[in-house]
């Protein structure tokens, strides 16, 4: 028994330290983006990207020797990502997740190797691990709403549980340590008067191999480390068109556990036909919008899933350093080529990519195919060897019970994943109230929010959370939205933010519609919303959401959108007539919430409020640049800007209105642009004192010092 107990306890340590594996790889893109973000840029620090590649050091033998026999050294490394949270400072931060990355690769690289003492099962059981890792970080972020808990952009403050990871760590840590070395070569002595004589188990073709590696890592590390990731894919718009990560996302990790578990039909997931299967999900996941959408997302993963185990396997049989090198490359290569398809401007080479996550699914699938034919070839073709593997999976108990465990591991964090999905469900779907009904008021804003991170690079919703609490907004617009992507750590923000303040959530364009996103939360039902890709011939992809929202029974138009840069001027022009039609041929009254770039009363001003036939909402304010708000067929009665406080680098811009009641004829309202002192309206109408004077946590009404209040 205290065998059994032990056993259990280093397949627990195991996971977890695989959990750490897939916590510390997740987090390398989301620190590294935040100084590009800032530098608008290339900014020098991307160089941590290639930190995984440290593996090419077990291309060195005495070096791999010292790590198979220590694994404890680069577990221990690997601990540096996840306490790095500790560093305050942006630069030490990404340098710890750096090194906790070369760590948790190493110890990848360390145990993925072939095992000198056949017949026991370890390879194996540490592929499983491996597995079970990544299915219990899936299911963690779940439970946190898409967040990881123990990411270094996490921390007391915005809900982290970094000095629970840290224990667990050191205490996964001390279990490697303390862990008998010589278990295994005691269990293969028990057990080899039963087993066949080993044979030289054939080499697999290292680049193929490699390449299959990187490839499988890319597409479950882009597309399968979130549940709502595929979803978020295949949406667009209300309404039903697409599945709402609560609680469709559960059926993700089950069908991905469930590719993990056939994983050992070698024979099968290896061919050709399996493979054109799997191709043919990705296929529809990259084109198809909806539910058909999200079923090919659902076809990929089980397929991904599947053919882990052989390719990881054929991986094993390789020479580590050159392998490892080549594969984590062509894995850097394929992550930085998925952030070029959006972020062409602002990179060398970008026009080539522009626009053509195609061209990265294809690479992406026929590495794989390059590497499961590999793993055919070496698993499959010499039956000798393939029957002494399989001999020795049946006769080591301890090898079977270690699997009976590790299915038992994965398919609890399955549970756990429903279990988060149902619990969460009512707040998902409860209906929302607008704040002020009784005076038919509606209460807009837009803000550009840099992507869910604050400016000392920690996760910024808690803070969001907070001031569109505060602010009572019921329509609100977020620009540079769009995190689910490897750089931006591959999550969904909007899903607290809609569950904690009971918002409808329309997130706008897909990831594979390469823009840097738009969303929008309503207190309102929203009938209908279409997303659009504004017209952008020379410069990077411009988004906007026009949605019909049913406001107290009166349909009333909104658009959310986010022009392009201030260097492409045609774009811009082509970008704000195309808005300016929607708005013009659109017979409700209508709200604008944009990000436009321009002056007021310049060209590009002129085009959005004079052909979109909309009334700026107080054409008097001379600062602005970025963001504006328009109006027509409701009544503005207020106006305010709110300082950014440490969440990106914009403002907040609020407006209130009354909306027009059924039936009511609104074709000869003009706006007012008399201003009234606050106590012109009753208590309701006026905007939260809160934000007067140095108001707080660095929010406070600026540019006018006050709100504005018309007649």
């Amino acid at each position: 028994m205290a065998g059994v107990a032990r056993q259990t306890q280093h397949l627990l340590a195991d996971t977890y330290l695989s959990f750490v594996f897939w916590t510390v790889l997740t987090s390398l893109g989301l620190c590294t983006w935040y100084f590009p973000l800032w530098h608008m840029g290339i900014s020098g620090y991307e160089v941590a990207l290639f930190s995984d590649m440290a593996p090419l050091l077990l291309g060195i033998p005495p070096l791999r020797r010292l790590l198979r026999r220590h694994r404890g050294i680069a577990v221990a490394v690997g601990l540096v990502g996840i306490a790095a949270y500790a560093y305050p400072k942006p630069e030490k931060r990404l340098l710890a997740v750096a090194i906790g990355t070369a760590g948790v690769m190493l110890s990848l690289g360390s145990v993925l190797y072939e095992d000198k003492v056949p017949a026991t099962g370890r390879l194996d059981r540490d592929i499983q691990t491996w597995e079970a890792g990544l299915v219990l970080s899936v299911a963690v972020r779940m439970v946190f709403q898409t967040n990881n808990p123990i990411w270094p952009t996490m921390n007391e403050a915005n809900g982290g549980w970094n000095k629970t990871g840290i224990v667990l760590g050191v205490l996964a840590l001390a279990d490697v340590v303390t862990r008998r070395p010589d278990d295994k070569a005691e269990l293969y002595d028990s057990k080899k008067n039963d087993l066949a004589a080993p044979e030289p188990r054939p080499r697999a073709a290292w680049v193929p191999s490699a390449f299959g590696f990187g490839a499988l890592l890319f597409a479950l590390h882009s597309m399968y480390s979130d549940s709502a990731i595929i979803g978020r894919w295949s949406w667009d718009g209300y309404p039903s068109t697409g599945p709402q990560p609560v609680p469709w996302g559960g059926l993700v990790i089950t069908v991905l556990a469930a590719g993990f578990s056939v994983g050992h039909r070698i024979d099968l997931t290896t061919g050709m036909l399996w493979w054109a299967i799997g191709a043919a999900g990705a296929g529809v996941i990259t084109f198809v919008s909806g539910w058909p959408g999200f079923a090919g997302g659902l076809l990929l993963a089980f397929y991904l899933g599947s053919v882990t185990r052989s390719i990881l396997r054929a991986v094993s049989r390789c020479p580590p350093g050159r392998t490892f090198a080549a594969g984590l490359l062509w894995y850097n290569i394929l992550v930085l080529a998925h952030v070029w398809v959006v972020a062409y401007e602002f990179v060398p080479g970008g026009p080539i990519l522009r626009e053509r996550t195609w061209v990265v699914m294809v690479a992406t699938m026929l590495s794989i195919y390059a590497g499961v034919r590999a793993a055919r070839a070496s698993l499959v073709a010499r039956p000798a060897s393939a029957r002494q593997d399989s001999i020795a999976s049946q006769t080591s108990s301890v090898a079977l019970m270690a699997q009976h465990r590790l299915r038992g591991i994965v398919w609890s964090a399955v549970g756990l994943g429903w279990l988060a999905m149902l619990i969460r469900l009512p707040a998902a779907t409860r209906t929302p109230t607008p704040f002020h009904a009784e005076q038919r008021m509606i209460t807009s804003a837009i803000w550009t929010i840099h992507f869910d991170l604050d400016n000392d690079m920690w996760l910024a919703e808690t803070k969001i959370i907070q001031a569109v609490r505060e602010l009572e907004v019921d329509v609100m617009g977020f620009l540079e939205s769009d995190t689910e992507r490897i750089i931006m750590g591959g999550r969904d923000w909007t899903q607290r933010v809609a569950e904690e303040l009971n918002y409808y959530v329309d997130y706008g364009p897909s990831p594979r519609k390469h823009t840097w996103g738009c969303a929008m939360i309503s207190k309102f039902p929203i009938k209908k919303s279409s997303h659009h890709l504004l017209p952008s011939p020379v410069g990077e992809l411009a988004c906007a959401i026009h949605a019909t929202l049913d406001v107290f029974g009166r349909d009333i138009d909104v658009i959310i959108s986010h022009n392009g840069q201030n260097e492409n001027l045609l774009d811009r022009r082509l970008q704000t007539t195309e808005l300016a039609r929607i708005m013009r041929e659109s017979p409700n009254p209508f709200i604008f919430n944009g990000y436009v770039v321009t002056k007021p009363r310049k060209e590009i001003y002129k085009i959005l409020y004079e052909q979109g036939h909309i009334h700026d909402i107080e054409p008097r304010d001379g600062d602005r640049w970025c963001q504006y708000i328009g109006y027509r067929g409701v009544k503005r009665t207020g106006y305010a800007r709110i300082s950014r406080g440490t969440i990106t680098d914009t403002e907040i811009q609020v407006g209130k209105y009354l909306a027009p009641a059924p039936g009511e004829n609104i074709t000869e309202w003009k706006p007012s642009y008399n201003r009234v002192k606050e106590d012109h309206y009753p208590e309701e109408y006026h905007f939260p004192k809160v934000f007067r004077g140095k108001g707080v946590r660095g929010h406070f009404y600026h540019v006018f010092n006050e709100p504005l209040y018309y007649d």
